[in-house]
């Protein structure tokens, strides 16, 4: 099903909602206006606001736009991400702590925000708590993207399990995986990229009711078609989001070129 209305295509896929937008900054902004609209009504709920934040290429212009928006209430935010490289100093231009630091906490004055601690030593402790922290704000809004190879956080397909056991682990990174934090300009060579990661698994992303998810560039077109059109598998684990009860996926004209009905 697709309508058109001021050059947006909205269209489902099972579950999922879809908004095709232009530009990678239109979907941007409308991701953000949609994040910002639920964090109001979180808000108005009268208790603290549990969001876990994405980070990359593709969150750029909603971090941007939803940091800009006015009046929201990120004093009431509880702020957690979902991955980080395992070994990667904090203050590397790839760090996801720097990421955020720079998009996110630095722009905006939360409650609180929990980062998420690579460093080997310790990591497993850090893990347990990381997640009793997490479990405690019960996260309301979870703001997502997809990898070339349908990676949600960081659960490549080599390492994605629909059932989980564990809510947070340490995974090997693929050669897709990391070959896309080099296309996308993060690493000079394949060989920079930390072979590991600490990522929360797919399971605990489920467990958000609401998800928002930010997928500009052409570079995303394949992910894009595997993840509506492929058989739900963890060979491309974005396919799971047809799953989810609610979920939208903000595509621009790149991303979004590959589907066979556009």
């Amino acid at each position: 099903m697709k309508s058109l209305s001021q050059d947006v295509a909205r269209l489902r896929a099972g579950t999922i909602k879809l908004e095709i937008h232009r530009t990678g900054k239109a979907a941007g902004e409308a991701a953000a206006q949609a994040a910002a609209n639920e964090l109001r009504r979180l808000d108005n709920l009268g208790r603290a606001i549990g969001v876990i934040f994405a980070t990359g290429a593709s969150q750029l212009d909603t971090l941007d736009a939803l940091t800009s928006t006015p009046g929201l209430p990120w004093p009431h935010v509880l702020g957690f991400h979902m991955d980080e490289y395992v070994g990667l100093d904090e203050n590397h231009p790839a760090s996801f702590r720097r990421y955020l630091r720079e998009r996110l906490t630095g722009r905006v004055a939360m409650r609180k925000f929990f980062e998420m601690d690579g460093n080997p030593e310790g990591i497993d402790a850090f893990a347990r708590d990381y997640i009793q922290s997490l479990e405690t704000a019960n996260p309301q809004l979870c703001l997502l993207g997809i990898g070339e190879n349908g990676h949600l956080a960081f659960n490549d397909p080599g390492e994605a399990d629909f059932n989980d056991p564990l809510p947070i682990k340490v995974v090997t990174l693929d050669d897709a995986c990391r070959q896309q934090q080099v296309s996308e300009g993060w690493f000079a060579s394949r060989d920079e990229v930390p072979r590991q990661a600490l990522t929360l698994t797919i399971p605990t992303l489920f467990r958000v009711p609401k998800l928002i998810v930010s997928v500009p560039g052409g570079r995303k077109a394949a992910a894009i078609r595997r993840t509506l059109e492929d058989p739900i598998s963890t060979s491309c684990p974005s396919t799971i989001l047809r799953t989810h009860p609610d979920v939208t996926i903000y595509l621009d004209a790149d991303s979004a070129a590959g589907l066979s009905d556009i």
